[in-house]
């Protein structure tokens, strides 16, 4: 009985306990902690900053990836709180890279999104700190400024490096007694216009012309040929020296001048660099002269190019100074218009020989023939003019075409444009011939006067390079190309309404003034040319040193090797 009344001893059920001799923690997953996201981690991963409250813009990039997991990380770690999850957000200001297509010129297109697209965005800036928000503006007016700076980079790049700019000299040197009686700038000039100037008249024509070698039209960069020296006389005679002139005087005109004379005045508005022209006035008459021992006759080289040639003082007679590659081209030009010709056929002769030709001079004359031709101006002004052939070619239906053959050369093309010719010329010619109207508008245009004013059949144009950059003595034709010269004065929009209309204007200015000698210049830094009044004997000490030779161009003496 005692037995049965004794108390019951309470029971104890120890807990499970789960052993893990490898490690820590329990061996499986309880039930609550099941399909609960978890972080991979990994024993490389380093403990870095508990906060980080300066942003990501002022992190230090060098030990960007030291503290970073190599799982990544996600946004599914986020804390959210249940009822007001728009107050919760993560400190994150780093710019999102936006794809290509939201860039630039689609920027635009933002306000034609979808409402929801809005209605994201506006909620994402809600959730945005004010700090960060503005640090994002800071960081984005930074980047604009950061543009605008490089934009004016572009617009100004290399003008550190740059030489300041020199201002060039004048042709002639302004004597304190020269009145000066008007000033004509360019804009005014541009907008003068003589329409319905009809063609030139034949008065007298003189010389005598060899033919063009039609081979040379199939020459090429491939298959060029080198630049050979012509030892032939170039006559460069004034107007008042003219002989045919001062006969023609008598009888015929009252302006008088040569070609190029009239081409310089009649495209004045294109030309960067000093010149001058005297004139003489007698009576009702005008001659139209270019002053003795100037450089008058030489071509200029990259004129109106953006950055034309300049005088480099610590190279001694550099060959890409602007004289030396004056005489280059010069020298280049009187080579190529006579090596193009068949020098065994025989020549075409006008009715008068050259009226230049002595028999004293040893030596032989370059091929050229000379056409004297009058324009009726109107309001009794008669121009008298000699013009000038270069070359005949038998024509389709075997008539003569006259031509007038010009150079055009390359000196160094890294600095005329980046224009390599041996490269363009055969495959995009109309590249080079665009980069000489931007470098050499003004030449190109004078020579396009003087071959519608001789009336010109034709235009031969040679492509001559230099056979190695630094040597400026020797050089290669690379190629030919003609042109009507109406037509290529359509495509260099000359207009000859525009260059008789500013040359007339000359005219009548001197025309309304005292006789005695005036001298025209174009401004040597300003777009303007200015009409003085000098003295009778302002040049005669210049007169006083020519000598004999005077107006005759020899190329072996007068061009020779930089």
């Amino acid at each position: 009985m005692a037995a049965e009344g004794a108390e019951e001893v309470p029971k104890f059920n120890a807990p499970v306990i789960q052993d893990n001799p490898t490690g820590w923690g329990p061996c499986e997953m309880p039930d609550q902690f099941r399909n609960m996201p978890y972080q991979p981690f990994s024993k490389g991963d380093r403990l870095g900053k508990i906060s980080d409250w300066t942003g990501a813009a002022f992190q230090d990039k060098k030990y960007t990836n030291k503290y970073a997991s190599q799982f990544g990380a996600g946004s599914q770690y986020a804390y959210y709180h249940d009822e007001d999850e728009s107050t919760f957000h993560l400190v994150d200001t780093a710019r999102v890279q936006k794809p290509p297509y939201q860039r630039g010129r689609f920027r635009q297109m933002r306000g034609m999104r979808g409402r929801a697209q809005q209605q994201r965005h506006q909620q994402s800036q809600m959730q945005s700190l004010r700090g960060g928000a503005k640090l994002r503006d800071r960081e984005r007016q930074r980047q604009t400024n950061k543009n605008k700076g490089w934009q004016r980079h572009m617009g100004m790049r290399n003008m550190k490096n740059m030489p300041p700019v020199k201002n060039r000299d004048a042709s002639v040197t302004v004597k304190p007694d020269w009145v000066t009686i008007e000033e004509m700038d360019f804009p005014r000039l541009a907008k003068l216009s003589l329409p319905n100037v009809e063609e030139g008249e034949d008065i007298v024509c003189c010389g005598q012309l060899e033919f063009y070698d039609k081979a040379y039209d199939r020459v090429n960069c491939k298959n060029e040929k080198p630049l050979q020296r012509v030892n032939r006389i170039f006559h460069t005679v004034t107007t008042t020296d003219d002989p045919v002139i001062r006969k023609l005087s008598k009888t015929e005109g009252n302006v008088y001048a040569t070609d190029a004379i009239l081409a310089t005045l009649m495209c004045c508005t294109r030309s960067n660099y000093s010149w001058d022209i005297v004139i003489d006035k007698i009576g009702d008459k005008l001659f139209l002269d270019k002053r003795d021992n100037t450089e008058f006759d030489l071509l200029t080289v990259n004129e109106t190019s953006v950055e034309p040639p300049v005088e480099d003082s610590s190279v001694a007679n550099s060959p890409n100074s602007p004289r030396n590659l004056a005489l280059e081209a010069t020298m280049i030009n009187h080579n190529f218009s006579q090596q193009v010709l068949k020098p065994g056929e025989a020549p075409f002769k006008f009715d008068e020989p050259n009226p230049f030709v002595s028999d004293e001079e040893a030596g032989q004359v370059a091929s050229v023939a000379y056409r004297y031709r009058k324009w009726d101006l109107d309001n009794g002004v008669v121009l008298v003019c000699r013009c000038e052939h270069d070359a005949v070619v038998t024509g389709p239906n075997g008539e003569n075409q006259f031509l007038s053959i010009k150079a055009l050369n390359e000196w160094d093309s890294k600095l005329s444009g980046n224009v390599e010719w041996r490269q363009k010329l055969d495959i995009q010619r109309g590249a080079v011939l665009a980069n000489e109207l931007r470098n050499n508008s003004c030449k190109l245009a004078k020579w396009t006067v003087q071959a519608l004013l001789a009336g010109s059949d034709q235009i031969k144009f040679g492509y001559v390079s230099r056979a190695h950059v630094r040597d400026a003595s020797k050089h290669v034709i690379l190629g030919t190309q003609q042109y009507k010269p109406t037509e290529f004065a359509t495509q260099i929009t000359l207009n000859m309404d525009n260059a008789w209309g500013i040359l007339r204007c000359i005219i009548d200015i001197c025309k309304s003034q005292p006789d005695g000698k005036y001298l025209i210049m174009k401004d040597p830094n300003k777009p303007m040319i200015r009409l003085y009044s000098v003295p009778d004997n302002a040049f005669e000490s210049e007169n006083d040193d020519l000598d004999e030779d005077d107006g005759v161009l020899r190329e072996s003496e007068a061009f020779q090797p930089l």
